[in-house]
């Protein structure tokens, strides 16, 4: 029973925290931010967000990151706003590269598809 409450409540912070970090106007966390993982301790003191951001700049990921680390305070006192929760724990933010991995395996992938097109018609 417990830890179906803690999942919900995980995915219920999960939801929350990408709320706030779209309504943020930070220039520097780019639009395709997204939060890929949360961790909770069961006490619900502390959190560990896993970030994950699209960007063409490679530096892009780290400069969010630490962004979101500095407004942890102020995304911390949102969760309190917009959540019925017993303690608000304290986030810490920690950069995800899967969806740019992903992006880059689907790249590999549609090479290959080609190359093999390509092959195709230089038999036939």
């Amino acid at each position: 029973m417990a830890k179906v409450r803690n999942e919900r409540l995980r995915e219920e912070l999960k939801k929350t925290v990408s709320a706030i970090i779209f309504d943020m106007k930070d220039p520097r966390i780019p639009a395709v931010t997204s939060i890929t993982d949360m961790e909770i301790t069961p006490d619900l003191k502390y959190a560990k967000a896993h970030v994950s951001v699209y960007d063409t700049d490679p530096n892009a990921a780290a400069t969010a990151v630490d962004a979101l680390n500095h407004a942890a305070g102020f995304i911390a006192h949102e969760v309190g706003q917009r959540m019925t929760i017993r303690r608000v724990p304290s986030i810490r933010f920690v950069g995800d590269d899967s969806i740019a991995y992903s992006v880059h395996i689907s790249e590999v992938i549609r090479s290959l598809h080609k190359d093999d097109a390509k092959n195709g018609e230089d038999e036939a």
